[in-house]
């Protein structure tokens, strides 16, 4: 399906100190970037939102600025040519291609939204039939979104994974982190056929902290390598994660 996709990257960002929220980072990207990487496979990209220099797209701002989101629609609306457009926030960490997809695929002539785990529409993540979208916000005169698109009866989506989870708060970066390094963890597990159950992430993630303060932050990922070797080769005692800790903590003073 040939597709256009918004992105809402508005906002005071006051729950997060008042700083662009989209442009914070979950696990070294900013979310914004995340976002767009999920509708890659647009023919454009179009931001409401402050200039950034990532990501290459159509920026455009609302009229009146701080309208909300109907306005911020309104004017990402405006810049789209394709016959499907995907509406989108700009701090969903957590959204994969897959998910754009399984939404496309889901709509039928009108649009399609996902809906979170307790099965609440989630307006800021959805696939809709631009004309139909169109249509509607031009007779519209509102300010919700639930007001503008539920009429139109979407296909409601349930999505795997958390694609809907969004950041408002420091509490909700530190999460998205946390579900960002749970979905690695997973992946890697399938490919390398290791049983994720019998991998302590905390434990690692502790012992890669420890090594990088008190060594130097290549000895980390280096250390983590050599404990999977030594565990693999049946060599690593029990505790091995806690000595190679203590060793670094202990770093400077052996050294000296």
């Amino acid at each position: 399906m040939l597709f256009d996709a918004v992105v809402l990257a508005g906002g005071a960002g006051r729950r997060v100190g008042g700083v662009d929220k989209p442009a914070l980072p979950v696990a070294g990207r900013p979310m914004i970037e995340r976002v767009a990487e999920a509708v890659a496979g647009s023919r454009r990209l179009v931001v409401v939102g402050p200039r950034r220099p990532r990501p290459a797209a159509r920026y455009v701002l609302e009229e009146p600025r701080g309208g909300g989101p109907v306005p911020a629609l309104r004017a990402g609306l405006a810049e789209v040519e394709a016959p499907w457009v995907v509406l989108l926030a700009g701090d969903l960490p957590l959204l994969r291609p897959a998910h754009v997809r399984a939404l496309l695929a889901a709509a039928p002539r009108t649009g399609a939204v996902a809906v979170d785990e307790a099965g609440r529409e989630q307006w800021l993540l959805g696939a809709w039939h631009t004309p139909v979208l169109a249509e509607a916000l031009a007779a519209y005169t509102g300010r919700s979104l639930r007001g503008l698109m539920g009429p139109l009866r979407p296909v409601r989506v349930a999505l795997p994974g958390r694609p809907w989870f969004d950041c408002d708060t420091v509490d909700d970066l530190e999460e998205a982190e946390m579900n960002v390094l749970a979905e690695w963890t997973a992946l890697v597990c399938e490919e390398l056929g290791v049983d994720p159950a019998t991998v302590d992430r905390d434990l690692i993630l502790d012992l890669t902290k420890e090594v990088a303060h008190g060594v130097a932050r290549p000895a980390a990922p280096l250390t983590a390598y050599l404990l999977g070797l030594a565990q693999g080769a049946g060599t690593a005692p029990g505790d091995a994660a806690a000595r190679l800790a203590a060793l670094a903590r202990d770093w400077p003073r052996e050294e000296s």
